[in-house]
């Protein structure tokens, strides 16, 4: 799953992060887990989410000592929009440099 399309015109890493995330909206990642996902050096990651957060996109919660980080509720598509096809007007927007 994706996350919203007013949210993907941020920096990659960014947005596979936020990707990640909404796939696992309910869990939640750890770090570790997210730089699985992602498959990017851990500094780059960590600017990443340090971006993310600030912009008021992800949450970290502490949950039996361990740190996860979750998406927004704004990032996560509705139900409804989870299972349509992207529009081209989508997909060209995704491939627009930023």
């Amino acid at each position: 799953m994706k996350a919203k399309r007013e949210y993907r015109r941020r920096p990659d890493i960014e947005v596979r992060v936020l990707d990640a995330l909404v796939d696992r909206s309910e869990d939640g990642m750890t770090v570790f887990e997210l730089r699985t996902q992602v498959d990017v050096a851990i500094d780059d990651l960590e600017d990443a989410l340090g971006n993310l957060k600030e912009d008021g996109l992800i949450n970290a919660e502490k949950e039996d000592r361990r740190t996860l980080i979750k998406p927004d509720e704004r990032v996560v598509p509705d139900p409804d929009e989870r299972g349509e096809e992207p529009s081209l007007v989508d997909r060209i927007i995704e491939r627009l440099p930023l």
